[in-house]
């Protein structure tokens, strides 16, 4: 997943090249600002947007055994002179880090950027060379599609692996598992899609968006011309200033319509023993990570339900004080990406039966996805509930976390729930 020719940082920007901040309102619509080939990620109304930039590079975030190597705030925005008016936010860069942290992720600069912080304000953020005028702003909103499309027919969507091989590919890792030497792994399955229309990433967006609120909603230009279109419920890690944060999600549940159905099934989740201890893993994971990077960290003493449209989470909500001086939020992802959340534990034992068992690469899916601003805060999801879209064809993945007592059986269902969430969205897409 990486550009022609990547350089190795955003030179092209060019000596004397400023970003000019300025304020748009708060009844600004993000959505707005997105353009093909732009970024875009949201939560709750917070984030930021843009359209396509030239000033694109790569980066892997992993790469030698000394430990990562990754650009910080002063070398991504060296020499531009930040103009900001009524204390505006820094410019910020975007990217999208695969799903294998040795392989060269996707990052660009927004030439024309939009921002919403968390008081609920809405800024510009317009680069330009010396001698140029930013360009004109977008409009203030944007309308989705009104009704969806017909539903996919069967003949339109082809599993990659089948559903059988899915489970026997479940019914090995069990096996694995319990031989001793690695104790989870996460292992996905994906759909290819034939639309028969061109798909609208910004439709899909505004879908999403309404579909749920709650979620990071995203998206990101990623290979062969290809963008990966998500919303995401899992936060891989935030930074401002020296506060951290991180919500982790492993072990599901199915969601009903019927309340008591709905209220059933999340009891159960929260007396699972198989779900438990996949949680558990995570949680460590993360804990001693975070742990020698912070001054002060805390998480919740036991997992806390999260809902979405379709599926009940186990999630653990962490919070800390980051040590001084503070890693910057790539650092930040560096250091945790991938979580066992959507690798396994151990990390390298989980991407080998990774490679092994999944006969379809994946890419950005299970990557990070978000951004980092030039004082070195920021915003990174889990790049789950998505689809990589290119013209008429989607590709869906989705995955489910494999322990010692898993049955591939509920394990495939695990994952039918996720691709039919998605494959719903994608009508109005």
């Amino acid at each position: 997943m990486s550009p022609a020719s990547p350089p190795a940082r955003p030179s092209r920007l060019g000596p004397g090249s400023y970003a000019r901040i300025s304020k748009l309102g708060s009844a600004y619509d993000l959505l707005a600002a997105y353009q093909p080939e732009g970024v875009f990620m949201e939560r709750g109304g917070i984030g930021v947007a843009g359209g396509a930039s030239p000033f694109v590079f790569g980066v892997a975030i992993a790469g030698t055994q000394a430990g990562p190597r990754v650009p910080g705030p002063t070398e991504l925005f060296e020499g531009i002179e930040i103009v900001a008016a009524d204390g505006g936010p820094p410019p910020f860069v975007f990217g999208c880090v695969p799903f294998d942290p040795h392989r060269t992720g996707w990052f660009q600069i927004p030439r024309r950027a939009v921002r919403r912080d968390h008081e609920g304000e809405t800024w510009a953020i317009d680069f330009a060379r010396p001698g140029e005028e930013p360009a004109p702003r977008p409009t203030r909103r944007f309308v989705g599609r009104a009704a969806p499309h017909e539903p996919f027919s069967g003949m339109q969507i082809r599993p990659e692996p089948l559903p059988d091989a899915y489970e026997r590919a479940v019914a090995s890792a069990v096996q694995r598992v319990r031989a001793g030497g690695l104790r989870k792994v996460v292992l996905a399955r994906s759909v290819a899609l034939v639309a028969g229309r061109e798909l609208d990433p910004r439709a899909l967006l505004f879908r999403l968006r309404a579909a749920e609120p709650h979620g990071y909603a995203f998206a990101a230009p990623v290979d062969g011309g290809a963008v990966l279109v998500g919303a995401s419920p899992e936060l891989l890690v935030s930074r401002a200033g020296r506060e951290v944060s991180a919500n982790p999600l492993a072990g599901s549940a199915p969601r009903y319509g019927d309340a008591s159905e709905d209220a059933a099934s999340a009891q159960r989740l929260m007396a699972s023993a198989k779900d438990g201890e996949e949680h558990r893993i995570v949680v460590e994971t993360v804990a001693a990570t975070l742990g020698p990077v912070c001054e002060r960290l805390t998480w919740d003493p036991e997992p806390v339900l999260l809902e979405t449209a379709n599926v009940w989470h186990l999630s653990t909500r962490f919070r800390g004080t980051l040590r001084d001086p503070a890693p910057h939020a790539l650092e930040l992802v560096s250091l945790l990406h991938p979580t066992p959340a959507v690798c396994g534990e151990p990390r390298e034992a989980a991407m080998r039966v990774i490679r092994d068992l999944e006969p379809v690469p994946r890419g950005a899916y299970a990557g990070a996805v978000g951004w980092m601003d030039a004082n070195g805060d920021g915003t990174w999801a889990i790049a789950l509930r998505c689809a990589r879209m290119r013209g008429d064809e989607a590709r869906l993945f989705a995955g489910a976390g494999i322990v010692a007592d898993s049955d591939p059986a509920a394990e495939l269902e695990e994952t039918e729930r996720k691709f039919r969430a998605f494959l719903d969205a994608l009508r109005w897409g």
